[in-house]
């Protein structure tokens, strides 16, 4: 048995916006670019062409304050808004697609023109048992059941014939008077309002 944690990945989408402008808008057209007639995403939540449309804004606007046209960077600055957050719902958009695509999550985001972030997410086991703080314990501690749930915890030297433990309200508990240098098994069984749960998978520990 193992005490492992289960590791998956998400492709989380980024948008790596820079900070100039001239480079911001070869950035977004690139999005624009990409995601035209680009059939993993049909139904995109901005229309493509009206993307396209607001970054050419923006680069009018743009040429106008360089240019010292009065008013400009005012006007510019709304145009750049706009860009921005028209980029953020194109993003959120692809993620939902990567999301439910898991497997070809990265190319599809790649395909979009942006990039991607990998999240390792670990995901809490139903029981870990560590060594205790003195020779002969063992620290238990089970995933959680909710509220107003208890937790009967068991140990085994064969995994054929089980001791009880005291039963606890919190979903850990500290075991002690084991043999040091012996191998344990140990499980957990979560007691919630409509009844007893099943066994935990069964994680083993040499005491210290």
């Amino acid at each position: 048995m193992s005490t492992n944690t289960a590791v998956t990945r998400r492709a989380i989408v980024v948008l790596n916006m820079p900070k100039r402008i001239p480079d911001l808008i070869v950035y977004v057209n690139q999005i624009a670019t990409a995601m035209t007639g680009n059939a993993s995403f049909p139904s995109p939540p901005i229309p493509i062409p009206t993307f396209q449309s607001s970054i050419t804004a923006l680069g009018t606007s743009e040429q106008a304050v360089i240019t010292r046209v009065k008013g400009a960077a005012a006007t510019r600055n709304v145009k750049l808004a706009t860009v921005r957050s028209e980029a953020e719902q194109l993003k959120a958009y692809v993620q939902v697609i990567a999301d439910a695509n898991p497997a070809e999550a990265e190319s599809l985001i790649h395909s979009a023109g942006m990039a991607v972030k990998k999240v390792t997410a670990r995901n809490k086991p139903d029981l870990a048992a560590t060594p205790g703080p003195v020779p002969g314990t063992a620290h238990l501690v089970a995933k959680s059941a909710g509220h107003r749930s208890a937790y009967e915890w068991e140990y085994s030297l064969d995994q054929k014939t089980w001791t009880s433990m005291p039963v606890t309200l919190q979903a850990k508990t500290d075991v002690s008077g084991l043999t040091s240098g012996t191998t344990y098994s140990f499980r957990v069984r979560p007691v919630v309002k409509s009844g007893e749960a099943t066994w935990s998978q069964i994680v083993v520990l040499l005491i210290q």
